[in-house]
């Protein structure tokens, strides 16, 4: 069995001092709306929710507490709940993969019905949705939380299977992925060579994930002091590696002082894993690097059921991207059906898919709703908030907080927001899974 890296130790009246700070923490989220209706709205009305990830049982809860009547149908089959923003701590050796593995009849109301099937077809004038299993379920409101797709197969060559072989990484999708990738960097280290690093082009999941795994694997080559017998390499899609410009002008000067090339406009479109070669499209035409270990980055995409759906943007950016749910940016409110919502990595907004996004998402989503149930117009509005806990090393991180203007809106005054520091990391490391927690059940 691999074996982990040790965490950082701190002393009981540090982590006493911090444990006592986990409400603030829980309650950051500029834009979201935390309070609950004084009183529930009393409906009939049949609320339809497509998906039980964070978003999905973070509003199950939410509308199963503020309501009183509704006929409230939660429709996905996953029972395993998994703590994504854990996923990098697990694929770099920090976190054992169980300490992200939860059971979603753990969160799940006992208010709402639970169908546990997937949507294939949404049918939004007709006001229904049909399961895999042909199973119609009518609505009144649906309000979509599927997540995304990670595509493998957009890269020739590769598919999840490969994860953990020929030197194939990949933090996303599963625990048992990100456990995987680390078996495959910790036996990369023993022997060295070339390490790439990718990113998928277009939206994806925590953006800061390629960039944390990375980050934390230069450190763990230095503290296993096999550092100088490695190449690394990052190829970024795009001329950037962060939405946030501070951020971006930061990483732009860390990654080369840390002796990590940076390459731009390279986007993986095919692997070979045997002869360990993957091809990158270039300004100038495709590009084939050798790699010893790569960590593969997939584009991703809505759920072709929804995408492929009339609820998807038809035109624009988030068509062409990934088929995202149309959304007004704001209300959260799909534009052309008013009585579709959306929330989580599904929505096409410009801005994160991360859980700090969730977690100002779902209250706006809900509040809307409200609103609408008691024959008012929507006034709450999602500002953007999206937040990453920027690993640079193990026990040093960046709160990076920003809205959709991308300017920074920092939660913590005593948190330097351009400036690593123990404090973020020990937020990431043992904090901000208990707050999520918190957000499943709808508390904040």
């Amino acid at each position: 069995m691999a074996k982990h890296n040790k965490r950082i130790k701190m002393d009981r009246r540090t982590f006493l001092q911090l444990l006592a700070g986990t409400s603030a923490v829980g309650l950051s989220g500029i834009g979201s709306i935390t309070a609950v209706q004084a009183k529930p709205v009393t409906t009939n009305a049949r609320i339809v929710i497509v998906g039980a990830g964070a978003a999905g049982v973070s509003l199950a809860n939410r509308v199963a507490r503020e309501t009183e009547g509704a006929q409230i149908t939660v429709i996905d089959r996953t029972t395993r709940h998994v703590y994504q923003p854990g996923l990098t701590l697990v694929a770099t050796g920090t976190w054992q993969a169980s300490k992200v593995i939860d059971i979603n009849s753990a969160y799940m109301p006992s208010k709402v019905n639970w169908l546990q099937e997937m949507v294939a077809e949404y049918h939004p004038s007709q006001n229904r949705v049909v399961t895999d299993q042909g199973t119609q379920v009518a609505y009144d409101y649906l309000l979509i939380a599927t997540g995304l797709h990670v595509d493998f197969d957009a890269i020739e060559g590769m598919s999840s299977e490969l994860i953990g072989q020929h030197g194939i990484g990949c933090v996303y999708d599963s625990p048992e992925h990100a456990e995987r990738t680390w078996s495959a960097l910790e036996s990369f280290s023993k022997t060295g060579g070339k390490a790439v690093y990718t990113r998928g082009a277009g939206g994806i999941k925590c953006a800061g994930a390629p960039l944390k795994v990375t980050m934390l694997s230069e450190h763990y080559f230095r503290r296993e002091n096999v550092r100088d017998n490695i190449e690394m390499v990052y190829n970024s899609p795009s001329a950037g590696l962060f939405s946030q410009p501070d951020i971006n002008m930061f990483l732009k000067e860390h990654f080369p002082e840390r002796g990590i090339q940076l390459n731009w406009h390279r986007r993986l479109v095919a692997i070979e894993p045997e002869r360990k070669v993957a091809t990158f499209t270039t300004p100038e035409g495709n590009e084939q690097q050798d790699y010893d270990f790569i960590h593969v980055v997939p584009p991703m995409r809505a759920p072709d059921s929804l995408g492929q759906s009339d609820l998807a943007w038809q035109e624009g950016n988030f068509a062409a991207d990934g088929n995202w749910l149309e959304v007004d940016r704001h209300t959260m409110r799909h534009r052309r059906y008013p009585n579709v919502f959306g929330a989580g990595d599904c929505v096409g907004t410009p801005i994160g898919k991360t859980a700090a996004s969730v977690k100002a998402q779902v209250p706006v989503v809900v509040r809307n709703l409200l609103r609408v149930l008691d024959g008012k117009h929507p006034d709450a509005t999602y500002n953007g908030y999206t937040s990453c806990p920027l690993v640079t090393e193990q026990g040093q991180a960046i709160l990076v907080e920003f809205d959709y203007d991308l300017n920074m809106v920092p939660s913590f005054g005593f948190i330097n927001p351009l400036k690593a520091g123990w404090v973020p990391w020990l937020m990431k490391d043992y904090m901000l899974q208990g707050a999520y927690n918190a957000m499943l059940r709808g508390r904040v």
